[in-house]
């Protein structure tokens, strides 16, 4: 378990809503709800009162959390020499493309190609055009 929080590996340590906003209170909510039953219909619905945009942006951020944990979970064992392609098994190979470095898809191991999504995903949440941690403000892909 020690070298899943090895600073060398590319786990991220989770985002954090900050205890008395509006998005901590929901993330509090989102977790209780997860925690409550099996009925996932109503396990995701919006609470009453709450803005659809803020709901959905803390759902976001958790599942980037989670997928964050299960990957610094096995990276270990996906390395540049065990994995030197980032595949969907024999049918489908994903290759990155970006506007900077990458700009027509390149083909990466899948830990290259791993670190380069969740660095993507990370600066998207982290935007605050995209994902606004202030009470009343919308995202402006929303507005």
């Amino acid at each position: 378990l020690k070298q899943v929080f090895n600073k060398d590996k590319t786990f991220r340590p989770r985002k954090k809503f900050e205890p008395g906003t509006q998005r901590f209170e929901l993330y509090k909510k989102a977790q209780a709800s997860l925690k409550s039953g099996l009925d996932l219909k109503a396990v995701v619905q919006l609470p009453p009162g709450e803005s659809i945009n803020d709901w959905i942006a803390v759902h976001v951020v958790d599942f980037f959390n989670r997928i964050n944990l299960i990957y610094g979970t096995m990276s270990e064992y996906c390395t540049e020499k065990s994995c030197p392609i980032m595949s969907g098994g024999l049918k489908y190979e994903y290759r990155w493309q970006d506007d900077s470095k990458y700009k027509k898809p390149t083909k990466l191991s899948a830990p290259q190609y791993m670190c380069m999504l969740m660095d993507w995903i990370e600066m998207l949440i982290n935007n605050e055009d995209i994902f606004p941690t202030r009470i009343g403000e919308c995202a402006l892909v929303l507005c």
